[in-house]
């Protein structure tokens, strides 16, 4: 009986998803994309100051070793031989940034995650530096100068970490986001690991070009940071290196098997989604929310606060594919926030409960600018506010408040892609752990007033990171041919309120937007030293551009609203 169901699978891929608040690793079959097994970790978040956000970089690959040696254990308990795995995908949270020691192998700092906001006062000083007529970094990028990117938090290490100077002094510091740590372990480490990125990662650290495809040698030195520390920029599908893992028993049964896969996470969730057409778009609930719109071979600069980024490459032959992106810091984070910060839930699950006993917010709107407001604002001055509290307010209101911030953030993001590509989205495509609440997914299609559809297995991030492991050159084991490609089950949410309705609460949730603004100020204790003259709200006073022309808008919110 084991032996039928073992041929009947046929070949098998293994997917890392390694994201900011857990690791998981996940298997499919490649020729029904049936997810056969899979485990998760959750990940700490350490907070060493205000605004500081970190992770320990050995604790991460721990996770990764756990997730894979646990999968192989439910497989083998389902009878499914792990020899049929075949290759291996890497997805990641992007931009947090890791230096390590090539000969020790050992993190030199903590990974400095994306929401980290400790480099304001380094995108102050490198913005004076920008010629106003020409900012390169935009041009070049895709990316507006912001906290949020790769670079500033190298520059940071660099300036700050004693351990960081002196290896880079001495040749023995390695860079790289997360899927570049993961890599280099997996494939050795110190025993000849390979250090690698593909060109998804690349796009997010500010030191590549997006047009060449190359790292810039303009960008590294404006940024200072000495090139040699970078790792090399492969395409999303090829085999990279292969697995050695042996220090651990029952994951070392992956010994050999090709890594040939990688995407950062919202690029691995847009090929998981399928979404290879020009104006396909998806958007992803987990730790922040994102929204990626495949723009195809063409680089599209928006006019509206969204980004511009790398899609995917999947081949080194392969045609390289842009997208736009509307970034927010923080959705899944804010359920979190309830549960570990204030203490209202037991377990992020117990939200919808809560939200469900009141089936209203009753005037209640939750702002969560932790991290200050990415897209469209890119606002850092902004902090998270909860307003139109009354005596009757409870924690339900605001348990049910969080979530529709969640919906009205998505809103934002959909409107200004609707705008800087001029044909609006009919349907919404979804996926993330945050789709799995079904008053979100009907609260999200009240918000927006229009269809959302969600696949019916909704770890698509998984799923696009084996697509690319499993199709890669010498493997071969997953076809994207699109009759190949399996059709999906999808779950719809109609919108259920009427429009007006839906419009006078987006226009409330704007105005307490516009109320969390400008409270981190040149006196605030948080802030630090500001760089510039600031207006009496504390904001930067405006550049008198727009936000394209500009290309700092989160240090000028009046280029955006102006």
């Amino acid at each position: 009986m084991a032996a039928a169901k073992k041929a009947v699978l046929g070949p098998l891929v293994g997917a890392v998803d390694q994201g900011t608040s857990s690791t998981r690793f996940l298997v499919f079959n490649s020729k029904t994309a049936e997810l056969l097994s899979h485990h998760q970790v959750e990940i700490k978040q350490e907070f060493p100051r205000e605004g500081w956000v970190e992770q320990d970089p050995k604790e991460i690959l721990q996770s990764v070793y756990e997730c894979i040696e646990k999968t192989c254990e439910k497989l083998g308990q389902l009878n499914i031989d792990i020899s049929n795995i075949k290759a291996i995908g890497v997805s990641n949270q992007r931009e947090t940034t890791v230096v390590w020691d090539k000969l020790t192998g050992e993190p030199l700092y903590n990974a400095v995650v994306w929401l980290d906001l400790r480099t304001q006062s380094t995108v102050e000083n490198l913005y004076k530096r920008i010629p106003g007529n020409n900012n390169f970094v935009k041009s070049k990028t895709g990316l507006p100068l912001s906290t949020y990117f790769s670079a500033v938090k190298l520059r940071w290490l660099l300036d700050n970490v004693r351990k960081v100077q002196k290896a880079v002094e001495e040749n023995r510091a390695l860079f790289g986001t997360i899927d570049s740590w993961l890599i280099w372990s997996l494939t050795g480490g110190v025993n000849g690991g390979v250090h690698c990125t593909d060109v998804t990662n690349a796009s997010r650290t500010m030191l590549f070009n997006i047009h060449s495809l190359e790292w810039d040698k303009e960008l590294c030195d404006f940024f200072g940071i000495p090139m040699e520390i970078l790792p090399n920029v492969r395409s999303s599908s090829e085999i990279y290196g292969l697995m050695k893992i042996s220090h651990s028993l029952k994951a070392g049964a992956l010994e050999g098997v090709p890594i040939s896969g990688c995407l950062g996470d919202q690029s691995a969730a847009l090929v998981g989604q399928m979404c290879f057409q020009d104006g396909q778009a998806k958007n992803t609930y987990g730790t922040g929310c994102f929204l990626l719109c495949n723009t195809g071979h063409k680089c599209v600069f928006s006019e509206h606060g969204l980004l511009t980024t790398v899609a995917y490459k999947l081949g080194r032959d392969k045609p390289v594919y842009y997208a736009l992106e509307g970034s927010v810091a923080i959705a899944g984070a804010v359920i979190r926030w309830l549960r570990d910060n204030l203490g209202i839930i037991k377990s992020s699950e117990e939200i919808e409960k809560l939200a469900k006993e009141v089936g209203t917010s009753y005037g209640c709107y939750f702002v969560p600018a932790f991290s200050g407001l990415y897209a469209p604002y890119w606002e850092p001055s902004a902090r998270g506010i909860i307003c139109g509290l009354t005596q009757f307010t409870n924690k339900c209101h605001i348990a049910f408040a969080a979530l529709e911030a969640v919906c009205f953030q998505t809103r934002e993001i959909l409107d200004a892609m609707n705008r800087d590509c001029g044909i609006p989205l009919s349907h919404l495509q979804v996926d993330g752990g945050m789709t799995s609440n079904k008053i979100l997914m009907q609260l999200q299609a009240d918000i927006l007033y229009i269809p959302v559809v969600k696949p019916s297995m909704p770890e698509t991030t998984a799923l696009g990171a084996a697509m690319a492991a499993g199709a890669a050159e010498g493997v071969g084991v997953w076809s994207l041919e699109p009759e190949d490609l399996s059709a999906v089950t999808m779950e719809r949410f109609e919108p259920q309120i009427n429009a007006e309705e839906s419009e006078i609460r987006y226009s409330t949730w704007k105005k307490a937007v516009m109320k969390s603004m400008g409270w981190v100020t040149t006196q605030s204790p948080e802030s630090g030293s500001m760089g510039r003259s600031t207006g009496s709200l504390g904001f930067p006073e405006s550049c008198g551009q727009t936000e394209a022309e500009c290309g700092v808008a989160h240090l000028y919110p009046s280029c955006l609203r102006g």
